[in-house]
């Protein structure tokens, strides 16, 4: 699947069969509902199909829709399950919730998209757009920061810098407490 040779709408659509909800807004809101410890997964489940799937009468197969919902999260994407990937996720760079002021600012700088006004942009595109963002925006300067390995630098003054400019954008940590223990034992594996 390649956005820019392929109608995303008509991948989206032969997939998925039902009216079905791509626009960015409603998957930011998914992440941001998926990373909320205070909501049990049974409510999640039920605010995710509703948020998707306009009509919830139509879904025939809850786990299919549900496959569906993470493959459209993914944008047409396999997932492919490493530590990699999983370190990621301990170690989130940005946030939607907390970051929302440099990702618009970013997006004003950078394609003179104004978030708060636009009524409809395919996540897809969105997410491609917020990948593609320059190193000139400050929420990719301040992604470059909360990634950084300080193990890797070895320069004093610098890594001095980088462990002050982490703590200055340090995301808040959102995990349960069972969630940092699983974490903190899976860094182990």
């Amino acid at each position: 699947m390649n956005i820019i040779t392929h109608n995303i709408d008509d991948i989206v659509k032969k997939r998925i069969k039902i009216e079905f909800d791509t626009n960015y807004r409603t998957t930011i809101m998914f992440e941001l509902l998926m990373q909320n410890c205070n909501i049990s997964p049974e409510m999640k489940l039920q605010h995710v199909l509703k948020m998707y799937y306009p009509n919830i009468s139509e879904i025939e197969d809850i786990e299919e829709a549900i496959d569906n919902i993470i493959w459209f999260y993914r944008c047409g994407k396999e997932e492919k399950s490493t530590q990699k990937n999983r370190k990621n996720i301990i170690n989130q760079i940005y946030s939607y919730e907390f970051d929302a002021e440099y990702i618009y600012s970013a997006f004003i700088k950078e394609y003179n998209i104004d978030l708060t006004e636009i009524k409809y942009l395919h996540w897809w595109k969105f997410r491609a757009l917020f990948e593609g963002l320059s190193k000139t925006t400050k929420i990719v300067e301040i992604m470059g920061y909360r990634a950084t390995d300080l193990r890797m630098i070895k320069d004093k003054k610098e890594k001095k810098f980088y462990k002050e400019m982490k703590e200055l954008y340090k995301l808040p940590d959102m995990r349960t407490k069972e969630q940092k223990e699983s974490d903190f034992a899976c860094a182990f594996l």
